[in-house]
């Protein structure tokens, strides 16, 4: 009889149960992923766009969101199906002068992420309660490293899912606030413009949106749930989840990024004042809103920064312990010095740094400078059939892919390029 019991139990937690309310186990990987879109960065790119150009440039939101599900999906894919992160999937399947030069390349792009993050806690620390940028970050810092060394994945998904609800429930509370032109909003979704000069708006809100780190973390994450990949019906039931997931979770980061470009248009735009720095929004919107939608901002910047930083500094665990083909783990030595080194390293730059605002410009241009490498990586694993076996990609899945990526580069090179 104990024997049964061992076995059905067994073969619930390996192959996971239809029934109605099965969906929700797998809501969690894509939240932490969006996390890193809705981070300091796009705060900055979004909050421009609405204060230069009104509700004109929403579209660029659709549409990255729309590449980003492509891409994201694609990745988890690679993780489900095979049971490898991105970084160990290239550690194994590619010879190591190939492997090695992208990770190491990935590494520094997640210390640049990082140096995002830490920044966007530490401006949020200093609005609510002055605190200097250096001290905030060490804050933040300690905050993040003690969260990331003593909780499970489950436990910081729920940490995230946190996070991102109450930043989502900020942006309701603000726009509530403010009038806002729906049926134009409606139009600027779906709409392509490019008023004069936005070419740099319009690829820093693209930019800041699909990034190197979340596409490495998405893979780690999405098979770290180590269902059984034997079982071809138990992957084909977990791509269907996922997929939800990922459009659930990305359609949650395009309604708060959303969010920033209408509350800035409804402000910012009218009052014709131009925003270039997140720190302008407190002493710009205490006299459009009161100082409880001022309080309200900063709360929320702190949280996206701290949830950022959380997921920069996995990611990069799950990129070094990748080099050793390993899965990120909280408790093994590698995926523990990769998240120090990445964390420790941004928060060393920001010590050193005279001026913030261009430590995140200069952050954003060598995450632009690597998102070429990590796009072709992931393409090229995921539409070979030795990797991905009967689950590799259609060709028109992979050509799909390929302009997509195609695309993304080259706005983003364009990005970089337009700083000089």
């Amino acid at each position: 009889m104990n024997r049964w019991i061992g076995r059905f139990l067994d073969r619930r937690r390996h192959h996971p149960v239809s029934g109605g309310l099965e969906i929700f186990k797998y809501i969690g990987p894509g939240l932490l992923v969006t996390v890193g879109f809705i981070d300091p960065g796009n705060w900055a790119s979004n909050l421009a766009a609405g204060a230069e150009y009104g509700y004109a440039l929403l579209w660029m939101v659709t549409l990255s969101t729309v590449m980003l599900i492509v891409l994201q999906h694609n990745v988890a894919h690679l993780g489900i199906a095979t049971g490898l992160c991105l970084a160990e999937a290239a550690s194994v399947h590619l010879r190591p002068r190939y492997s090695k030069p992208i990770l190491l390349t990935a590494m520094l792009a997640s210390v640049s992420t990082s140096l995002a993050e830490l920044l966007g806690g530490a401006i949020a620390l200093q609005m609510l309660f002055g605190v200097p940028v250096r001290i905030g970050a060490a804050l933040v810092l300690a905050f993040v490293l003690i969260m990331l060394f003593t909780n499970s994945y489950r436990l910081i998904e729920k940490w995230i899912i946190a996070f991102v609800s109450i930043i989502g429930l900020s942006f309701i509370y603000e726009l509530s606030l403010v009038t806002i032109d729906w049926p134009a909003a409606a139009v600027a979704w779906v709409t392509p413009s490019f008023p004069e000069g936005s070419m740099v708006i319009v690829m820093s809100v693209l930019g800041a949106v699909v990034m190197p780190h979340n596409l490495f973390l998405h893979s780690e994450v999405i098979q770290s749930r180590k269902w059984n990949l034997s079982d071809e019906r138990t992957i084909r039931r977990q791509l269907r989840y996922e997929y939800v997931d990922t459009i659930f979770s990305m359609l949650v980061g395009w309604a708060i990024n959303s969010a920033m470009i209408l509350l800035a248009a409804a402000t910012f735009f009218v009052s014709r004042t131009p925003v270039s720095e997140l720190q302008q929004a407190d002493s710009l919107l205490r006299p459009l809103l009161g100082s409880h939608a001022t309080v309200v901002f900063a709360v929320a910047l702190l949280l996206a920064g701290i949830a950022s930083t959380i997921t920069s500094g996995m990611a990069a665990g799950t990129i070094f312990a990748g080099m050793f083909r390993e899965p990120y783990d909280r408790k093994d030595p590698h995926s523990r010095f990769g998240v120090a080194l990445s964390l420790v390293a941004a928060f060393v730059v920001i010590i050193v740094i005279s001026d913030p605002f261009k430590g995140l410009i200069y952050s954003q241009m060598a995450l632009s400078i690597q998102l070429p490498f990590t796009v072709f990586l992931q393409v090229r694993l995921t539409s070979s059939e030795k990797v991905m076996g009967k689950f590799r990609n259609s060709r028109s899945t992979k050509w799909l892919l390929y302009a997509v990526g195609a695309l993304v580069t080259w706005l983003n090179v364009m990005l970089f390029v337009s700083f000089f």
